[in-house]
């Protein structure tokens, strides 16, 4: 034997890395919350309230996505009067391992709210959901988040409740007066537009893709690239999703079985 491959048998064996982890074991939820502060802190995933430290929704959901738990949106309601735009939006949790919901979350978003006067429709119905995903992580995943070190309370709420940081409202005071902003010109708002929410997939569609997806013949890249658009999807692109995925798993299964 050589030298060199002495050496090698020397060399500790290298403890692999899970993929996902599993919230009932102790242990691994615990490296979770390790992953998960060095996550939140190396894309800077947090809004400071009060001198506290509050994590952002894409936190959370890196947490449920570590999990195998996705965000289904179940419903977007215009609530909106003459004098107020307001949407509610609800959100349920569904376990990928289980094939059951664990969780749920509601939200509303309204144009009432302090420093959403010029929000446009498609951007408070867009908080609205945006709320309803973190509230609903918040209710099974907040005691990781704050073993990871931050508080178990999404931004998003926070900026519900108008603590939003002085430093930040500085900024907006001296880069965009309100005289500047005349209300027949609102200011834009960062969000994706949204569709009518009658138009979106129905929650046993979003299911229906979810269980398609986890079949053995679908490749993670795929998995991913779709679980990602999930929520963007409508009824007829649901239902188009869903018959190609049976077509690919089909048409895979008889290649397999042909070799």
């Amino acid at each position: 034997m050589t030298e060199a491959q002495k050496d090698n048998t020397k060399a500790p064996i290298r403890k692999l890395k899970p993929e996902s982890y599993d919230i009932s074991r102790s242990d691994e939820t615990l490296s979770l919350a390790k992953d998960l502060a060095n996550f939140i802190k190396e894309n800077k995933l947090t809004t400071a309230v009060q001198g506290k430290e509050f994590v952002n929704v894409e936190g959370w959901q890196y947490a449920g996505s570590r999990l195998g738990i996705v965000p289904i949106v179940d419903h977007v309601i215009n609530m909106s009067t003459d004098t107020e735009i307001k949407y509610q939006a609800k959100v349920t949790l569904f376990d990928m391992r289980s094939q059951h919901t664990v969780g749920a979350g509601f939200a509303i978003c309204s144009n009432k709210e302090q420093g959403k006067k010029f929000y446009q429709e498609f951007a408070i119905a867009s908080m609205a959901q945006t709320r309803a995903i973190g509230k609903a992580y918040r209710n099974i995943l907040a005691w990781i988040i704050r073993a990871a070190g931050y508080e178990p309370t999404p931004a998003e709420e926070m900026e519900y409740g108008g603590n939003t940081p002085e430093t930040k409202a500085s900024v907006v005071v001296e880069t965009a007066p309100m005289k500047a902003i005349p209300a027949e010109q609102p200011a834009p708002a960062v969000a994706e537009p949204l569709a009518p929410a009658a138009a979106y997939a129905t929650a046993p569609q979003k299911e229906e893709i979810i269980r398609l997806l986890n079949h053995p013949v679908i490749t993670r890249q795929e998995k991913t690239k779709m679980l990602l658009n999930i929520n963007k999807l409508d009824q007829e692109r649901a239902n188009s999703a869903i018959a190609n995925l049976k077509k690919t798993i089909e048409g895979r299964e008889g290649d397999q079985a042909a070799a």
